[in-house]
């Protein structure tokens, strides 16, 4: 008999609620401090004739454009090298980044080339959403694969036309952003909920020993500074992240048919139900039958298709689930018939579909 194999999301509550409960910060995120993302148009050179092909005409116009720059003139006509690329690098600019601060960076290919094993990325400027350059990127690649072919024999570890350069861009323009002349800050809720919102307000104003916190909304929590506070915001948001808070789940239950996975939420539950699920196998088996004629008969050798057709159905019991029944009780009964994983899916979208299961089905 197969087992049900079920990841549970619970939280138990063991001691105080301080035990159980999560910082704010891991929660929520501070509204104007995030990363930026940045994109460039670079070239890769020093490839071992696994760069693009002289097909791809950008390539060849930024490999004469950067010569020209140099002072090296040259003919587009002339330019045929297999051991340049081009590539798109991006970063991503992190909050309060300044001016000498180093990023990681990821190249990619953006012809034909074979592999960018071995290259080194040139000078290449990265630009923002605004179209302003904010940092510049150049190095020697980090691939972790590679590609090799020889007399029609090819052989690929991993994907060796992406790279990255751990810290191969640098600031060159900060982001203006006064941070300790705030007077309001607002965090937003990674998984909007208005009972967690509700939590994390009366828990800051607790800590702060003030009105100074409201939910606006199911996602959003405002924070007014307190005058002990001003021009001291950092000591405010490390005052308040620590704030430790429990917060509030629907309950859900995810399945994925692609892999058999099933997700059941802590507050899942499920009004009184009888269930029975049996598996229908029909085997249909061809066999080649040989028809031979008598010795001296003139007859011809017959050969003829049959098959062999088994239907099988499965004995399967009737499970009485009664309402309110716990994760752990669920999973015993559904063992006691004999259900798999991913027969699973397909009794929770039959209990949803009666109005039994009292959460939300998500299939993913």
């Amino acid at each position: 008999m197969k087992r049900i194999s079920l990841i549970i999301l619970t939280s138990f509550l063991i001691g105080t609620a301080a035990e159980a409960s999560v910082r704010i910060k891991d929660i929520t995120s501070l509204q104007g401090v995030r990363q930026n993302q940045l994109i460039g148009y670079g070239i890769v050179v020093g490839l071992d004739g696994t760069g693009d092909g002289s097909s791809n005409q950008f390539t060849t116009q930024s490999l004469v454009t950067m010569l020209n720059n140099l002072g090296v003139g040259i003919d587009p006509r002339q330019v045929s090298v297999k051991n340049v690329a081009g590539v798109i690098v991006t970063a991503q600019l992190p909050p309060f980044a300044r001016m000498g601060t180093k990023l990681d960076i990821l190249v990619s290919s953006l012809g034909d080339a074979k592999s960018l094993q071995g290259g080194t990325l040139l000078l290449t400027p990265l630009r923002g959403a605004d179209g302003q350059v904010y940092a510049v990127a150049q190095g020697p690649l980090t691939v972790g694969g590679f590609a090799e072919a020889q007399a029609g024999a090819s052989q690929t570890k991993n994907h060796p036309t992406v790279g990255n350069i751990p810290g191969g861009a640098i600031v060159e323009k900060e982001l203006p952003f006064d941070f300790s002349g705030l007077n309001q800050l607002i965090y937003s809720l990674k998984n909007p909920d208005f009972t967690t919102a509700d939590r994390i307000a009366s828990a800051i104003n607790k800590k702060l020993k003030g009105t100074f916190a409201k939910a606006a909304d199911s996602g959003t929590v405002s924070v007014g500074v307190p005058s002990d506070y001003q021009g001291k915001v950092v000591d405010l948001v490390a005052t308040i992240e620590s704030v430790g808070i429990t917060p509030d789940t629907l309950a859900k239950v995810v399945v994925n048919e692609r892999t058999g996975t099933v997700v059941v939420g802590e507050d899942v539950k499920i009004s009184t139900v009888a269930i029975a699920h049996g598996n229908l196998t029909i085997k249909i088996q061809p066999q080649a039958v040989i028809s031979q004629p008598n010795a001296l008969s003139e007859g011809e050798t017959v050969v003829f298709e049959t098959a062999d057709i088994e239907v099988k159905e499965e004995d399967q019991k009737l499970a009485l689930m009664p309402g309110g029944v716990s994760i752990g009780d669920l999973v015993k009964a559904l063992n006691a018939i004999g259900i798999s994983p991913r027969d699973l899916i397909a009794v929770f979208q039959a209990i949803a579909a009666s109005g039994a299961l009292q959460a939300e089905l998500e299939v993913i």
